[in-house]
């Protein structure tokens, strides 16, 4: 079990006060990792560190913003000496404020430009500066695993039919903006992988898919239908695979996207 051990590794984790964001928090603290809670609201990233261990450390970070980026680098560098581990999890995922405008403005005919820009900004281009940032870092010290995460929805096209309620009414569109992104960085992980290998960094992604977290009933229904699990994923379910990811136990992967999905892809 050595294999799966990240003890004395340092892991950051972006978007982390997010639903999955804490489970790769804790997964990351349990394997004996320092983890390095970067999200937007600085106070409630160090709170949270705090849940998890004295020794873990919580950091106010922009993705989209070189400086921020930076700045998180030098912060972590002085705490722990190195970084080990970028668990680039931040994203955005649409969620329209007033439901009765959900159907309209998630149609891809009237989907908002700048909606589709912000999306380009934080699940690309946080990617790409956290990666450029963290990852420069692992390449000088010659070792480093970076876990871009991703989604079944960057392999296949959304099915519109599971946002139909009981009674065939379409409650919401899936956009494109989520499908692109999510895509964009499934490649992006192999452009990594294969720009760093010499270096001992390795690049890989995680795709995963739905996670059960109070939707409608018939989204619930129509979603695990289509799983050959037959349900929605737990907020838990990703911990194992980003350990594996994150440890020696994948020691020879990169380049790769492990999926983890119930069985949505597969059929």
């Amino acid at each position: 079990m050595d294999l799966f051990s990240l003890y004395k590794k340092t892991a950051i984790v972006t978007g982390a006060l997010g639903l999955i964001g804490q489970k790769h928090c804790e997964a990351l603290a349990m394997a004996g990792a320092n983890v390095v809670v970067a999200d937007m609201d600085e106070q409630r990233s160090q709170d949270f560190a705090l849940q998890l261990g004295d020794q873990h450390m919580g950091i106010g970070i922009n993705v989209t913003d070189k400086a921020s980026v930076t700045k998180a680098l030098s912060v972590v560098i002085n705490k722990y000496c190195s970084v080990d581990i970028l668990v680039n999890n931040a994203a955005i995922n649409d969620m329209f404020e007033n439901p009765a405008l959900a159907k309209d403005l998630s149609a891809f005919e009237n989907y908002p430009l700048d909606v589709f820009q912000k999306s380009l900004d934080v699940n690309i281009t946080g990617v790409f500066l956290c990666s450029q940032v963290f990852g420069s870092a692992m390449a000088e010290q010659g070792r480093g695993s970076i876990i871009n995460i991703a989604s079944t929805y960057g392999m296949v096209g959304p099915d519109q039919s599971i946002y139909r309620s009981e009674c065939g009414e379409q409650r919401f569109y899936k956009s494109a903006a989520y499908p692109v992104t999510k895509g964009a960085v499934i490649n992006f992980t192999r452009f990594l992988a294969a720009y760093w290998g010499h270096k001992g960094v390795r690049v890989n992604t995680l795709s995963p898919g739905g996670v059960e977290n109070g939707q409608n009933e018939f989204f619930i229904h129509n979603y695990s239908a289509k799983t050959l699990l037959g349900r929605m994923a737990k907020a838990n379910d990703y911990q194992g695979a980003l350990i594996f990811l994150a440890s020696e136990a994948s020691a020879y992967m990169t380049g790769a996207n492990l999926v983890v999905d119930g069985g949505w892809t597969a059929i």
